[in-house]
């Protein structure tokens, strides 16, 4: 299911259905979002994903160009048309993870194409805090990358009561994207992609207990 949103005829499909009812209490989150921020309208959650109703939630940096600017989808979607989707797309499957369970989103959920400040990661804890209280089936958060475990621990300095009260666990590993996971040494790149590896099966097994 990788790159599908290259197709502009399924990526009009997805448009059209973005606020069916599993999927329009977030989307209409983000339309409220997108009258906060100079930045501009966040990417919607593309309706192939479970919305609400998903068991899970990956937290990655910011919407990167495939999804938002002028030349993105207008969805966040490992469906999108970039390498950072398609590897999630490999890594989910190698877990067996139906990605329609994990709903994407972003520290620092404007699109910006650059890495938020500690004050634009504060700023992204409110937003976060709303989704989970949407996301009323959540039973485990994937904090992908530094930026956001950085956010994560910004928000439970302000909400970690929800957070525990709901017992939602929170994985963390490196960001799916090739970036993250380039180093010199060959034993590293494949420590870091390991890490990828167990921390999504520990997640396979919250999803589907």
């Amino acid at each position: 299911m990788s790159r599908l949103m290259s197709d502009p005829r399924y990526r009009a499909e997805q448009w059209a259905h973005r606020y069916d009812p599993h999927v329009a209490p977030i989307n209409r989150l983000i339309d409220d979002l997108g009258e906060l921020d100079d930045a501009g309208h966040p990417p919607y959650i593309a309706p192939m994903y479970r919305g609400v109703d998903a068991p899970a939630l990956a937290i990655l940096r910011d919407p990167g160009p495939k999804a938002g600017g002028v030349a993105g989808s207008g969805f966040l979607s490992v469906e999108n048309d970039d390498q950072t989707a398609e590897r999630q797309c490999v890594f989910f499957a190698g877990a067996g993870i139906d990605p329609a369970d994990v709903v994407p989103w972003n520290a620092y959920p404007w699109f910006i194409n650059a890495k938020p400040s500690k004050s634009q990661l504060a700023a992204g804890t409110v937003p976060l805090r709303q989704l989970i209280d949407l996301m009323l089936s959540l039973r485990v958060v994937l904090l992908l990358g530094g930026d956001a475990r950085t956010a994560w621990q910004l928000l439970m300095v302000r909400y970690g009561y929800i957070i525990r009260d709901r017992k939602i666990e929170a994985l963390s590993t490196y960001h799916p994207g090739r970036q993250a996971l380039q180093h010199p040494d060959p034993a590293e790149r494949h420590r870091r992609e390991n890490h990828i590896r167990t921390t999504l099966a520990q997640a396979a097994a919250l999803i589907d207990p």
